[in-house]
């Protein structure tokens, strides 16, 4: 705006007007307010014939270009990219027909159509393609941490849970075996109970932890995650029901993947589990599970209507001892971020406070 192209009707033509679409489309209107506040007294500043004309077509621009922002941002990188090279396009049109009210429609005025054009197009184009490439870049650099995260946590696991194992078997047999003897008083029995229980319990966290190991040869199966989905579904239908949550499911998958069995239910129940829970404070909702094939791909949408999330917790999910639960631990989401990153899948999550959360899952086959 500082060294624009003058024309002799009193006009100026420069590239404002990219950011202010780039804006509107990424940010919406909140984000675009504080731009289009400082173009304006800016070109305001600079003056001259155009100046009017020029806040009401910027002003037509901060009221139309954002109510496609939430579409815009569900597209694809290359939908993203094209939508806003053709808003662009279309702004520089209407600009210029504007401009037909005040210049001779000579050769000179189709060589500045010409010019404009391209320049305009061009220099969204550019500008897209880079911020593509930033956000391919940070969403490839989070997947590649979350990746070594969760190697390192099944390592551990593995090793951890193995070596645990060993004594707790061993001191539980001489535990059974101290329990039958007839030499010891009746509270004495009740403490060996006790301690029985507690190590049936601590058995269950170390079973928990090897979830997150290497897929098991003896649970491996190739399938079309059928009979893992119905079987889930029955095991969380009384859950749902004590929650006053209404489960409507749907399958439509035809598509086949070598999995492990178990780490995959468990996946589904932690999903299930927690959607069920984010709505019991409401007093129950509806619980949508819809398994589908898509380009090669079995997608599992899990959506509630419960409290939802912010976007702080949500970059937070999966991460080892995180829950926005009180009494959660956080080895739910972990283990979910663990079985999906092992079948090379995806886990998306768009929630919004007060209005539920979707998590879209996509494994290729």
């Amino acid at each position: 705006m500082a060294k624009p192209i003058k024309l002799e009707i009193g006009f100026i033509f420069d590239l404002r007007y990219v950011p202010m679409i780039i804006v509107a489309l990424f940010g919406g209107y909140k984000n675009l307010f504080p731009l289009y506040f400082i173009l304006n007294m800016y070109r305001f500043y600079v003056g001259g014939e155009g100046t009017f004309r020029s806040f009401v077509y910027s002003s037509v621009i901060f009221i139309v270009v954002p109510i496609l922002s939430k579409w815009f941002l569900r597209l694809s990188s290359k939908g993203r990219i094209i939508t806003a090279c053709l808003t662009s396009l279309l702004n520089i049109l209407i600009y210029l027909y504007t401009l037909t009210s005040f210049m001779p429609l000579d050769r000179k005025f189709w060589m500045f159509t010409l010019n404009a054009v391209m320049t305009y197009v061009g220099v969204m184009c550019v500008i897209m393609i880079l911020i593509e490439k930033i956000i391919t870049n940070i969403k490839n650099r989070d997947r590649i941490l979350q990746s070594e995260r969760l190697n390192v946590v099944s390592e551990l696991a593995a090793s951890v849970s193995h070596e645990i194992r060993n004594p707790l078997t061993v001191t539980s047999g001489f535990l059974q075996l101290l329990n039958k003897s007839k030499n010891i008083t009746q509270s004495e029995k009740g403490f060996i109970e006790l301690s029985l229980q507690e190590l049936k319990r601590a058995e269950k966290i170390v079973s928990d932890y090897l979830s997150f190991a290497k897929p098991q040869s003896e649970n491996m199966v190739y399938s079309n995650m059928s009979e893992e989905v119905e079987y889930t579904k029955n095991i969380i239908m009384p859950y749902a029901s004590i929650h006053k949550v209404e489960v409507i499911f749907s399958f439509n998958n035809s598509l086949k993947k070598h999995y492990d069995r178990n780490q995959i239910q468990q996946c589904l129940i932690n999903l299930y589990k927690n959607g069920i829970e984010a709505m019991k404070d409401n007093g129950g909702g509806i619980l949508y599970i819809e398994i589908s094939e898509r380009k090669q791909h079995i997608i599992i949408s899990i959506r509630d209507t419960g409290i939802g999330m912010t976007r702080e917790e949500i970059s937070r999910l999966g991460k080892p001892y995180y829950s926005t639960k009180e009494e959660g631990t956080g080895l739910g989401m972990l283990m979910v971020y663990s079985t999906i990153n092992k079948v090379k899948g995806t886990i998306e999550v768009d929630s919004e406070k007060g209005k539920g959360t979707t998590f879209l899952i996509s494994i290729p086959t």
